[in-house]
């Protein structure tokens, strides 16, 4: 049987692996600034992230050993283009295993946001069967061994990616639409929500875009290891996506500290009579409604009758008498 190239048997593994490290650098930053910045998250989510990190550290120990063992070790044997590398079966049960959890907290987010289980349901069913189809791809690497035998893992490895795809896909539109749907009409309030719709779509097309080109390669190019550059690289991607989602609260959390350090300059708001107003100054005096954007919700914080999700509101502040310092907030 004729050798296989080895420029297309380990050059695309390898530099799936440098993506792979590169993208591990952003992580570490990311998970870093996450836990600096939102120490008031619910606690099951900060032990996401963590589950996340390890998992992701325990990943780029794989990748390294997978280039290790036939370059290094079996460096001129034989070995090295008959088999697979010890540690590549941990691929695919790694990849599910940091993938499912993600896609299963974003239907959750879906739920809030669209109050719709069904919606929820197909992207929890979609991420169980992408994990079922990873695990079972594991067991196969395991039993088959050789590269020749790579094409008789295409079944399982495309219900692995072809519904991990369809779940990120979903995932995208569904929260790009709801968001959109949320916009208040205020420019302050808007521009916030826009650059969390941008992050949500760049890094949610991103996510689909390697899983379809992982599917591609699989299925054009069988009896070669172009797909292994995606295929190796896509964990962090994963794990980069839910970081960069949670981390792009940034703006919002400015945005509501200071629109209260405005309410609360100037001390406790002074007694309004609620049949007359009076105390309470002209709304021409202010300058206007001020409308704010209620982030309690989206902040995902770790407190009670906080509800989880994200969620918007108006917030109109009137003034009827001469006092300019007086605010009187009411929520519509």
């Amino acid at each position: 049987m004729e050798a296989p190239d080895v420029r297309l048997l380990f050059g695309p593994m390898l530099l799936g692996v440098f993506a792979n490290m590169i993208l591990y650098g952003i992580l570490i930053v990311q998970t870093y600034y996450y836990y600096q910045t939102f120490k008031r998250d619910a606690q099951w989510i900060k032990y996401l992230v963590l589950y996340l990190f390890i998992v992701e550290t325990v990943n780029t120990g794989c990748d390294i050993a997978i280039m290790y063992e036939p370059l290094i070790n079996n460096f001129g044997k034989p070995e090295a283009t008959t088999f697979f590398p010890a540690f590549f079966a941990s691929q695919p049960i790694i990849f599910v295993s940091v993938s499912m959890p993600i896609q299963i907290f974003f239907a959750w987010r879906i739920k809030l946001l669209t109050k719709s289980t069904l919606l929820a349901a197909i992207v929890t069913i979609l991420a169980v069967v992408s994990f079922g189809a990873g695990v079972y791809t594991t067991a196969l690497i395991i039993k088959f061994k050789e590269f020749s035998r790579k094409p008789e893992l295409n079944t399982p490895a495309l219900v692995w990616f072809l519904t991990a795809c369809v779940a990120d896909l979903l995932i995208t539109a569904v929260l790009v639409m709801a968001l959109t749907r949320r916009k208040t009409g205020f420019i302050a309030t808007d521009d916030i929500l826009s650059r969390i719709i941008r992050t949500t779509f760049h890094t949610g097309i991103i996510t689909a875009l390697f899983a379809i080109g992982d599917i591609l390669c699989f299925m054009i190019l069988p009896h070669v290891a172009v797909n292994f550059f995606w295929d190796l690289s896509l964990t962090k991607i994963y794990s980069n996506f839910l970081l960069s989602n949670l981390n792009s609260r940034t703006d919002l959390q400015a945005f509501v500290g200071f629109r209260s350090q405005l309410l609360n300059r100037t001390g406790p708001p002074p007694t309004v009579n609620p049949r007359t107003n009076k105390g309470a100054p002209s709304q021409e005096e202010r300058g206007g409604p001020m409308h704010a954007l209620d982030s309690c919700s989206y902040e995902l914080e770790d407190k009670e009758n906080v509800q989880y999700g994200i969620a918007i509101s108006k917030v109109v502040e009137t003034r009827h008498d001469s006092d300019p310092e007086s605010l009187i907030p009411a929520t519509q």
